[in-house]
This record gives structure tokens, sequence and C-alpha cells, in this order.
């Protein structure tokens, strides 16, 4: 971890993919993102536009306070994406950030997404954190837990 990761935990990392319709690129949707934490003075939004072809790019979004450097506390990022597209609206990311490292959505690898918009939610478990996306990337699932192995408390 950088010196300047430290100083500035990353709420949603660099993002870079290319979304269809029907398997058709779509060009000119408005991409919406938000990320933020519970303890910070509102959210970051920012917005892109994809191309003809229809890809996308869209820079690390970076906490704005020092507090994290300062107070020990658990980090918890909020994410989502929306696409806005020809009078629809697209639900593309909604998710947990859990680790406070760049690209730990995509278990240390860049996210780069490739987003059809009529496809089924699909839920990821990753870096402790989850997402709930009409996307694909490469990631290392979490690993399950079987709680029924646990034993309860006091035993």
């Amino acid at each position: 971890m950088t010196e300047g990761s430290r100083a500035k935990p990353c709420l949603f990392s660099p993002i870079s993919g290319t979304i269809t319709l029907n398997g058709e690129p779509v060009a000119g949707a408005k991409l919406i993102r938000t990320a933020g934490k519970a303890h910070t003075h509102g959210e970051l939004v920012d917005t892109a536009t994809t191309d003809e072809q229809g890809q996308f790019e869209m820079p690390g979004a970076f906490e704005r306070v020092l507090l994290a450097k300062f107070l020990p506390m658990e980090f918890v990022a909020s994410q989502k994406i929306i696409v806005e597209y020809q009078g629809q609206t697209y639900k593309m990311w909604a998710g947990v950030k859990r680790e406070r490292e760049v690209n730990s959505e995509s278990s240390g690898q860049p996210l780069t997404v490739t987003c059809e918009l009529n496809s089924e939610v699909k839920r990821a478990a990753v870096g402790g954190g989850f997402v709930n996306s009409l996307c694909n990337w490469e990631y290392t699932p979490d690993e399950k837990i079987d709680f029924s192995k646990v034993p309860p408390p006091g035993e």
C-alpha cells in the first residue's frame, strides 16, 4: 500500500469497459456513478458517456477526508452506477466495497467490465464486500463460510 492510498482510501476503483444492449454497442449512454461512506459529507458523484463502440472509462474515486488516517475504523463504501439510455434507466452496478485498496473489486486486477443491459443481475462476493451487477469482469470470488461448522458463542 502506498502512502497516498493510506491518506485517501479508494471508494470506487477506476473502471472501464463496454456496454451493449441486445448484443449491440450502446453509443451515447450516460453513466452516473456514486460512491461514499456513512461518515463523509455526501457522496462523490461523477458521470461518463459511452462512445460509438459502447466503451467508457471513469477514474478512481477516492475519499476526500483524512479521518480514516487518524481514527481506526472499519472501511465500508457504497458504490452505484446507473446507465441512462433512450429514456430507460438500468442499474448497472450496486455494491459495498470493504477494502481501501484500488481494484479490490477485481481481486487486484484492473476493473474492466462488459455489461449487457438486458442481462440478469449477477451477485459477486469479492474483497470482503459484494456487488450486484449486469456486468462480467475478472475476479476471484471470496471463499464461502460454512456457518454450520462454527460453534455458537460460549462453546
